[in-house]
């Protein structure tokens, strides 16, 4: 698929299936996260495979946050969180293992892992397979963090979901560049 072909026409994908991207689709999606601009080349990236199983695991996880977050929390909103990873046959975790360096800050670095996960993206849709990435509170709630394995410098990006597509693709929507971009006049204020 053209380069720009996948940038113009990726779109989220939240219906997906088995089969789960293969071995040799997953080395094509993970080499091209690994190309994502590095300031100082610090690699402020790493990523955690769910599937099978392990799934419900991460379910469980997710269930627990909350009810250790919220004790009042509805068994409806519990049974929610425990079914969220079963709605795709992969789920890739985007981290930001972020690094003390000089000259990089810790945004530039969260920005890196989040252009790793969208080249992954990218990736997925050129080689024919949904995606769709998520966040949510489990993103940012420590108890995930922590029943994960991050580190103290390590941040969740977001919860890829990567299968076969459901259904037909949607159309994106087209945006007018003019309604974003504008020209710096150089003057003073």
């Amino acid at each position: 698929m053209d380069a720009l072909d996948a940038l113009l026409n990726r779109v989220s994908v939240a219906r997906l299936r088995d089969p789960a991207p293969n071995a040799e689709q997953r080395e094509r999606l993970f080499a091209a996260a690994l190309r994502a601009p590095d300031h100082a080349q610090l690699r402020p990236w790493r990523f955690l495979t769910v599937e099978g199983a392990d799934r419900e695991r991460l379910g469980e996880l997710f269930a627990s946050a909350i009810a250790a977050g919220q004790p009042e929390a509805r068994e409806e909103v519990l049974q929610k969180a425990r079914s969220a990873p079963l709605r795709a046959p992969l789920l890739v975790v985007v981290i930001a293992s972020l690094k003390e360096h000089p000259r990089v800050p810790d945004v530039e670095q969260v920005l890196s892992a989040g252009c790793a996960a969208h080249a992954l993206l990218l990736a997925a849709h050129a080689q024919g397979l949904g995606a769709m990435w998520r966040t949510g509170d489990p993103a940012y709630d420590p108890r995930v963090a922590a029943g994960l394995g991050l580190a103290g410098n390590e941040r969740i990006v977001g919860f890829l979901y990567l299968g076969t597509p459901e259904g037909e693709l949607r159309v994106p929507q087209r945006l007018a560049p003019a309604e974003f971009v504008s020209a710096w006049s150089g003057a003073e204020s």
